[in-house]
């Protein structure tokens, strides 16, 4: 069974909400800007959502209860079901399930909390830093803001978490437990200790003279991924409850293929294998051959290891490669949120005929052959398209989106 796409919700460095998120991308002007709160590290910058402003967001009351990634995530939410045309207060909210995904939970606040440890404050450590920090409070949060009632969990699949999140939410609706699933995913990883910890693991480009120019996906020159942070969400419905309340469909989730590489804890199958896999569960999950794609919105880091993997795995999965994009060379990784950010842009991408460019491709890898829209926005007729995710420890997922 498929799943209908009747909502999106957006917080990216491109922009916030969906429409200023679309526009960015479009534009192709990449957003990692030089961070004062890394100020010393050796990579010292990232990407961030211009302007977004969690108390005028939320108010007070909510905020000082939570941490970044649950308030992207509520905002994210609100958009979506108001896109939707949903209203919370008279839906059956224990037909309304939660899942979304998120890779290391509140960072910032466990940070803060150690800090005043450290300097021995232990009197001026919120109470709330427990809840704030662990992961299920953004699902949790998100059903007590909008009174989802029915299942509430968070998928752990590190950079494959939101997409991860999507495809979990659809089984539920095709096991009819809900009608209507809020999936996505939320990360606020632009902290001093995530930044620390993945340039020691060589995972960061170093182009701190270039923080615009750093994240390159699939050219001969990348040297690593650019921390980013955000939240994507996506209101998924059974097809026929959507159609009988009049909703407008987005698109259509219609496949879903989930894989290990079993291969090595942070370096991807060079063969591209695990991958290849995925795809083929999600193009048989939604009963589309290869041929049928006619855009990949790829995960596309802008690390050596991965792009080329995900390069050969394309490759050997299509006869002639279809037009590909790399969101990440504009808003930088989002990690567990990204799969989600990434689905939603395909949703649009469907939805609009449009292909957002990949930023800072001067010089295609000669080892990866595929059509990689570049420098503008592509108008191309797509009636299906894929969205991969991977992540460390060999995970992947690929959600196959259908037009309506």
């Amino acid at each position: 069974m498929e799943a209908a796409v009747t909502g999106l919700g957006l917080i990216t460095p491109a922009g916030l909400g969906v429409p200023a998120t679309w526009q960015g991308l479009c534009k192709g002007t990449p957003t990692a800007r030089t961070d004062p709160a890394l100020a010393g590290l050796p990579v010292d910058f990232c990407c961030r959502p211009p302007g977004f402003d969690p108390m005028a967001a939320l108010g007070k009351r909510v905020t000082w209860r939570i941490d970044l990634f649950t308030a992207m995530a509520l905002v994210a939410t609100r958009e979506a079901v108001a896109d939707a045309g949903l209203d919370p207060t008279s839906w059956d909210g224990a037909r309304v399930g939660v899942v979304v995904g998120n890779g290391s939970g509140g960072t910032a606040s466990i940070e803060d909390a150690y800090n005043k440890v450290r300097d021995s404050r232990i009197s001026t450590i919120s109470p709330f830093s427990i809840p704030r920090s662990l992961p299920n409070m953004v699902a949790g949060e998100i059903a007590i803001d909008i009174q989802a009632l029915g299942p509430n969990l968070v998928t752990a699949t590190a950079c494959a978490s939101g997409a991860t999140a999507i495809g979990t939410a659809r089984d539920l609706l095709r096991l009819g437990t809900c009608d209507i699933v809020i999936a996505g995913g939320s990360e606020d990883a632009c902290t001093r200790v995530v930044s620390a910890c993945f340039s020691q693991a060589g995972a960061l480009s170093r182009r701190t003279h270039d923080p615009a120019g750093a994240s390159r996906p699939f050219d001969a020159d990348r040297d690593g991924f650019v921390l980013s942070e955000g939240a994507g969400i996506l209101i998924l419905e059974r097809p026929e409850y959507a159609r009988a309340r009049g909703a407008h469909i987005h698109a259509y989730l219609s496949g879903y293929g989930s894989t290990a590489d079993g291969y090595h804890p942070t370096r991807p199958d060079p063969s591209g294998a695990g991958l290849k896999r995925a795809i083929a569960a999600a193009l048989a999950d939604a009963d589309l051959s290869p041929a049928d794609i006619d855009h990949v919105n790829a995960h596309g880091t802008s690390t050596a290891g991965n792009d080329l993997a995900e390069g050969t795995a394309l490759r050997e999965m299509f006869t002639q490669s279809p037009p590909v994009t790399a969101n990440k060379s504009i808003i930088g990784h989002c990690l567990g949120a990204a799969g989600a950010i990434e689905a939603a842009t395909t949703v649009l991408s469907l939805s609009h005929q449009t292909i957002p460019p990949t930023a800072n491709l001067d010089r295609l890898d000669p080892q990866i052959e595929l059509d990689i829209v570049t420098k503008a926005p592509r108008t191309h007729v797509m009636r299906a398209a894929l969205s991969n995710s991977c992540a460390f420890g060999g995970q992947n997922a690929v959600l196959a989106f259908r037009a309506p």
